[in-house]
């Protein structure tokens, strides 16, 4: 949920796993970004807007879904099935059954782990194994196929396990800032949290105006959205007033398996 990044010196882990504060860090996201991608050149006719719900909290589907649907849109889901059920400080996290909404409603069902595991906390082979356990769990739990798209829990990932994972799935999302084109890279797509409340707005219409500018991709991310909302969430008031804007530039609002799918190519 928040920017932790790997660090250990682990058997399997990449040596060029830093701390959040280490004076390192800025070089080795620099690194991380050039080395092992996966390009996909996009080919987009206007700029394209996603919005993803992580882990995710029954609010994302009861509020953040049918604001979405509101607009005429559809997000991402990051799933990690093992957290069905439970209760954090994001509130009550997703039943079995909301799975069911999610595809029924035609948002993306994808994958987060199964036990929303750390990659700084486990070796590369055990965080490898959780992301192929989240997986390969959907059809026996529920009866679901999750595309193949995945994010990394706390956005944490090393060198290793961006060519590792991204060899299994067709996107792997991380929590850098910033946009996705002219050449996204599948192996490690940018994205921008988006919490708060209205006082939120003006940095995230800035986002969406420099995205109109380069005719790029742009992904916004969030856990739970009410009113009393985590320090990782967002109001539905927030949500709201974005889309609106959103709406009225004319930008396409996809989610995204429709850009990983279509390769970049978007009407």
């Amino acid at each position: 949920m928040n920017d932790t990044i790997a660090n250990s010196a682990d058997k399997g882990r990449s040596f060029l796993s830093y701390p959040k504060d280490n004076v390192l860090r800025p070089v080795w996201r620099a690194v991380l970004n050039l080395v092992g991608q996966n390009p996909l050149p996009l080919r987009n006719r206007r700029p394209i807007v996603s919005f993803a719900f992580d882990d995710f909290p029954r609010t994302a589907l009861t509020e953040g879904a049918r604001i979405l649907e509101e607009a005429g849109a559809r997000g991402t889901f990051y799933t990690a099935l093992g957290l069905a059920g439970t209760t954090n400080s994001l509130g009550e996290l997703f039943q079995v059954e909301d799975l069911h909404q999610v595809t029924e409603r035609g948002h993306e069902l994808a994958t987060h782990t199964f036990d929303h595991v750390s990659a700084r906390d486990v070796s590369n082979s055990r965080f490898v194994a959780n992301v192929h356990k989240g997986i390969d769990s959907f059809a026996a739990l529920t009866g679901l196929s999750p595309t193949a798209d995945f994010a990394y829990p706390f956005g944490c990932t090393n060198l290793r396990l961006k060519v590792k994972v991204g060899r299994s799935m067709q996107s792997c999302r991380g929590n850098f800032p910033g946009l996705n084109g002219p050449t996204a890279d599948r192996n490690l797509l940018r994205a921008n949290p988006l919490y708060g409340g209205r006082e939120a707005l003006r940095e995230a219409v800035a986002l969406v105006d420099l995205n109109r500018r380069a005719n790029g991709w742009l992904i916004f991310y969030t856990h739970d959205v009410r009113p009393n909302h985590s320090h990782f969430g967002c109001t539905p008031a927030l949500l709201q007033a974005l889309l609106g804007y959103i709406s009225k530039q004319n930008d396409k609002i996809a989610r995204v398996v429709d850009i990983i799918e279509k390769a970049g190519v978007v009407d």
